[in-house]
Order: structure tokens, then C-alpha cells, then sequence
């Protein structure tokens, strides 16, 4: 087990980059601690695996170090760095059984073959594989092939770090929750650093005790589930995390108070910085409600979602999303709106008002 350093890291797949665009990876400074674990989030195309190639020495950053421990492995290749990847799509040997393949990764190394039985044996049965050892995995479906591949990941106990890349994108949908927890519970009992990639938010949320946001090429927010759904950083996290996301919409501040529509509207954090840019307020759905007594709206739209209702309204000439609990009646007519102050955040050019950007935070 290590602990994981990103110093000054960047990376262009550019010979000579210039601007911020030329760049898939803007500079992260991170610390992961020995024995976490950690998703990174985005959506596709925002530096997510490139982040984990580098860690994984697959990939040679274009600038800055990887410390396992003090130990810079920059330069070092992956089979050096003694880490295990489970990659998006299944790498299994056709030809070999589930226990050869299971197997391998400890042969490889010379592990006894007692040793190398009893964890073959605890891993098959961690996956639920146990009844399948002696099958070719030449004829298994995808879901089974990649229940290898997570397998072979997990069976070798002298990894620095265990790194999923979108492992469960092939398995099946009611699959993924068993094996999300089985991967919790994996963590909890052995204590590995893990490094999970996903853009699913559940997964990330699910899995891991902290979250890297990330969004084209930058990092955004670095948190525990908790922080990044009742303090977005930026307005993607916000945007991003949740369902429906949080609401975002433009407004205007003057002599310190926020401004919406004409109406003012108390928010959670310190506005006395947020002078020139663009200006935005942010809350979530959940902490919106009907009043007597509040921001004039219209309701456009219901739709049923099980234990609650999403309402669409319209105020201030914006989409506005509250949700509804059941047993709430829903104004047919002209409404009227409550943010939680608590709950409402002012942010300029996309970040938290007033306060430090998250990519800093995270350095």
C-alpha cells in the first residue's frame, strides 16, 4: 500500500502546448492517503483516464512527479510500481480456466501454490465465481469475463494501489449494485489504496470515501460525497452530482445582497468578493419549497419519480426544479418559492463566492 502524491502534474498529448486548451490535463496537486478510497468523476473526455495512465506509468506525464510514498515512480514502469488495473472492458486468456486466470498473477510471481490456491479460492468465491473455476473462460459472457478481470486485480495482496477504470460499464445492470458493495466491503476488510474512474455519480458516491470532480482536464472538487451534494464548489459539481442537479441561475448583486428576478434572495456564503463576472445563484431541489409567501413561479411540469415528485416551474423567466414529497399538493395555478438560505450559494464565473477556487483546495 502506498500514498499517493501528484506534484505539479500535467499533460498534452501536444508536442508544444500553448494554451490552456492545448492541455488534456491542467496542472493537479494532489495527496491521496495510504490505504483510501477514491473515485475520480467526470464525464467522458475530461482527463479521467489519463489522470489513472499516468499513476499507472502507462502514460509518461508531460510535466511534474508521481510519489508512491516519498518515492518518485515518474519514471518508473508499471510493472515497478506494483499496482494491479481493472480496465474498462474485460482482459481475460480464452483459453485458460477461471482458476488459471485467477491464478496467474501470483504464478507470475512465484507465489506458493498453497498460498496461490487459498486466495484463488477466496477471490472466486468474493466474485462469486467458485462454481465456475474449471470452465474455459473462452465461453463465458461478458459479464463473467470481466468478473475475472476484477478478480486478477484483487487477488495479489503486495499491490501499492488497486485502479478501476469504468469497471462495470459491460456488467449487468442488476449485477452492479452487488458487485459496487462487494467492492466497499472488499476495502473496508483489507484496508488497499483503490482509485475507482467512473462518470456514473452512484458509483462514485457508492464507493468511495472521497471524490475528485473533474471536468476538462481540470479538477474542480475534491470531497466526500457529503460535501460535494451540500457544498458544490462550482457550479458543474453542482450541476454535475444529484438528480435532478442543483439549479443554477444568472443573478445580480448590489450593495451585497442577491438579486433574482428583482427579488432578493438570502444566500449561505460571503458576497462581499463576488464583484464583476458573471453571477449565478445555486440550489438544489431538495432544498426548495412552496410558500405563502416567496419568489413568484409558474408550474410547468410533474413527473413522478416513486417516494417524491420533480416539479418544473418557471421563475424569473428560468427553469426552476424543486422536489415534492408525497402527500404534497402541487398548486395547479401561479406558485410561489422558498430557497433554504442555508442551502443557496452565490457563485461567480462558475466558483464558490468568497471563497478559495476547489483545484486550489485541492493543491
Amino acid at each position: 500500500m502506498a500514498r499517493i502524491t501528484l506534484d505539479k502534474l500535467r499533460h498534452s498529448y501536444m508536442d508544444n502546448p500553448v494554451d490552456d486548451a492545448d492541455w488534456a490535463l491542467k496542472q493537479v496537486d494532489i495527496t491521496w492517503d495510504d490505504g483510501g478510497a477514491y473515485a475520480l468523476l467526470g464525464p467522458s473526455g475530461c482527463g479521467k483516464t489519463t489522470l489513472l495512465n499516468i499513476i499507472s506509468g502507462l502514460l509518461r506525464p508531460s510535466q511534474g512527479r508521481v510519489l508512491f510514498d516519498d518515492n518518485d515512480v515518474t519514471a518508473l514502469a508499471p510493472d515497478q510500481r506494483h499496482i494491479a488495473q481493472v480496465f474498462q472492458f474485460p482482459v481475460v486468456y480464452d483459453t485458460m480456466t477461471v482458476y488459471e486466470n485467477l491464478a496467474f498473477p501470483l504464478r507470475n510471481r512465484g507465489v506458493d501454490k498453497a498460498v496461490t490456491d487459498e486466495r484463488v479460492r477466496e477471490i472466486a468465491d468474493f466474485i462469486d465465481m467458485t462454481h465456475r473455476l474449471n470452465e474455459r473462460a473462452k465461453g463465458l459472457t461478458a459479464d463473467g469475463k470481466q468478473k475475472i478481470s476484477l478478480g486478477r486485480g484483487l487477488v495479489r495482496t503486495d499491490v501499492n494501489v488497486i485502479m478501476f477504470d469504468e469497471p462495470l460499464t459491460v456488467i449487468d445492470p442488476h449485477l452492479k449494485w452487488e458487485l459496487r458493495s462487494k467492492l466497499k466491503e472488499l476495502h473496508q476488510r483489507v484496508g488497499l489504496t483503490m482509485i475507482y474512474v467512473t462518470h456514473d455519480q452512484t458509483e462514485a458516491l457508492t464507493f468511495a470515501d472521497k471524490v475528485v470532480v473533474m471536468n476538462e482536464g481540470e479538477v474542480v472538487q475534491v470531497g466526500t460525497p457529503v460535501d460535494l451534494f451540500e457544498r458544490p464548489q462550482h457550479t458543474f459539481v453542482g450541476h454535475f452530482i444529484g438528480s435532478p442537479g442543483m439549479n443554477v441561475l444568472p443573478c445580480t448583486l448590489d450593495s451585497g445582497k442577491v438579486y433574482l428576478g428583482g427579488n432578493a434572495v438570502s444566500v449561505a456564503n460571503d458576497t462581499s468578493g463576488a464583484a464583476g463576472g458573471a453571477l449565478e445563484i445555486g440550489v438544489r431541489p431538495e432544498f426548495i419549497t412552496f410558500t405563502d409567501k416567496g419568489l413568484p413561479a409558474t408550474v410547468v411540469k410533474v413527473s413522478d419519480a416513486g417516494r417524491h415528485k420533480i416539479v418544473e416551474t418557471r421563475c424569473a423567466d428560468r427553469t426552476v426544479r424543486l422536489l415534492v414529497g408525497e402527500g404534497v399538493e402541487i398548486p395547479a395555478d401561479g406558485v410561489q418559492l422558498a430557497f433554504d438560505p442555508g442551502n443557496t450559494r452565490l457563485y461567480a464565473d462558475g466558483w464558490l463566492a468568497g471563497e478559495a477556487t476547489a483545484a486550489g483546495d485541492a493543491r
